[in-house]
């Protein structure tokens, strides 16, 4: 008996020699992408006290550190100009840890609901358009791409679990559309590696994308999703917890954002808790203000095509723009579906994001990259003249009718409104309004239309009202 557990204490015993005592960031390993020309951080567990060495290919000598208490460790390394593959080496005197292929580059979070976790390959009855056609030539070296497993969890915890991988027509197929797409554009045009974290879930609120400190003053926002009855992904902190909380020492550049349908019943707050996440997420990734560019939902019936639930939170999500520093917002207005809340042409929404980044983030000049927006509107006789910004070379509906304009008078009823156009304002009148009062453009869950109204650069004008009138 004596013989059999001395055999069984030296199994086990070699076992977990075998295992190895130096481990890194569930986030980090072979693969990965790193963001270029800044400083970033390796992170992972050992030995209490033990003395590590961090040597990176890039960069001559090496970073030294010893662990706490806790056996947690972490060095801060400088990155160079775009390149690789490098490795990096991590030591203690008795073992040595290597991540390999390793790129120096541009790194992005992608995060939100269903529209943003929707893989090239699409869901059931909802396809991406062109999908196998830009699946055909997915393989690419130039972009990593790294999916956050789904996780929740009642307190923030420091693993998580994913794979970086290149892209392939395999990998690419699995991941988020808008998220490779998005990646690809931007290692098109910049000619560097790009690395994309996918950190989303189908249906989740912005609640539960933020930590319990940032949402508890949202009294409101935080009892509607700490009820017992609220769903995994929409109680408050719980996706924050398990999907953000393990990512926050990776450097990235900015973050792109498509959520809000599951919001759209408390629209009223959205502004304030979308500028908090952010603002959240800023302090806690440590990389200054980052971008952040997200996508306003596009229309859906949501049960009745002419109530207003749906345009007034992509109303509120517009106003995010002006609270939120360092921010861009790309319209959906015209990619829509009536009965399928996930649009198709997911390439449009990733070129729109890409579009932002491209002349804020990479300082590409003579591109349009901003939607028209409402600025005012002046009444001249029966005539309600629109003008808006971000027009520089006019306005243009593209040959196709836009019947979604609603007048109103002093009665306050909305009546269908003829539109023409005159360089960079739009004229709006209808027969049965003498006296214009209020205008309100594809104001509903799902504005029935032939045609949107654009700039001529195809940047579709979002949703509007002039009024202020109920909801």
């Amino acid at each position: 008996m004596k013989t059999k557990i001395l055999f069984l204490s030296i199994f086990l015993l070699a076992c977990l020699l075998g295992q190895g005592q130096i481990k890194v960031a569930t986030v980090l390993g072979d693969n990965m992408v790193l963001q270029r020309n800044t400083e970033v951080k390796i992170w992972g567990k050992a030995k209490p006290g033990e003395k590590l060495t961090v040597k990176a290919g890039w960069v001559a000598g090496q970073a030294n550190t010893t662990t706490n208490d806790k056996g947690d460790w972490i060095v801060k390394l400088k990155t160079t100009n775009a390149g690789g593959p490098y490795t990096i080496t991590i030591g203690s005197p008795k073992e040595k840890v290597q991540l390999k292929n390793i790129l120096l580059g541009e790194v992005w979070l992608c995060s939100g609901q269903s529209n943003m976790e929707m893989p090239m390959a699409g869901y059931g009855d909802s396809p991406i358009n062109g999908s196998n056609d830009l699946l055909l030539d997915a393989d690419n070296d130039q972009i990593r791409l790294y999916n956050v497993t789904k996780a929740i969890s009642a307190v923030p915890v420091d693993t998580c679990t994913g794979k970086w991988s290149a892209a392939t027509a395999e990998t690419a197929s699995g991941f988020s559309a808008v998220g490779y797409l998005y990646a690809r554009l931007l290692q098109q045009r910049l000619k560097v590696p790009v690395g994309v974290i996918s950190s989303d879930w189908g249906g989740s609120a912005i609640e539960a994308w933020m930590s319990h400190e940032t949402i508890l003053p949202f009294t409101e926002a935080y009892a509607r999703t700490t009820q017992a009855k609220s769903a995994v992904n929409q109680r408050a902190s719980n996706l924050y917890n398990g999907m953000i909380s393990p990512i926050i020492n990776y450097t990235i550049k900015g973050a792109i954002w498509y959520q809000g349908e599951s919001n759209i019943g408390n629209y009223k707050d959205y502004v304030a808790l979308q500028a908090a996440m952010v603002a959240n997420w800023r302090k806690d990734f440590g990389v200054g203000e980052f971008p952040f560019y997200f996508v306003q939902i596009a229309p859906y019936v949501y049960g009745n095509s002419k109530a207003i639930n749906s345009a007034l939170q992509r109303d509120e999500q517009f106003k995010s723009v002006s609270q939120i520093s360092n921010s861009g917002m790309a319209s959906t207005i015209d990619i829509v579906e009536e009965k399928n809340i996930h649009p198709a042409e997911k390439l449009v929404v990733a070129k729109r994001l890409a579009l932002w980044a491209f002349a804020e983030t990479y300082g590409i000049k003579g591109i349009m990259y901003k939607s028209p927006a409402f600025s005012k509107m002046v009444v001249k006789d029966t005539l309600a003249v629109l003008s808006f910004d971000n027009v520089a070379s006019g306005l243009s509906t593209f040959g196709k009718e836009v019947n979604c304009f609603e007048i109103a008078g002093p009665d306050s009823i909305f009546y269908p409104a003829k539109l023409a156009i005159k360089a960079k304002q739009a004229n709006v009148w209808s027969p049965k309004v003498k006296t214009p009062v209020a205008v309100r453009y594809a104001f509903s869950n799902f504005p029935v239309t032939s045609g949107y109204l654009y700039n001529t650069a195809g940047l579709p004008v979002p949703s509007f009202r002039t009024d202020n009138w109920g909801k």
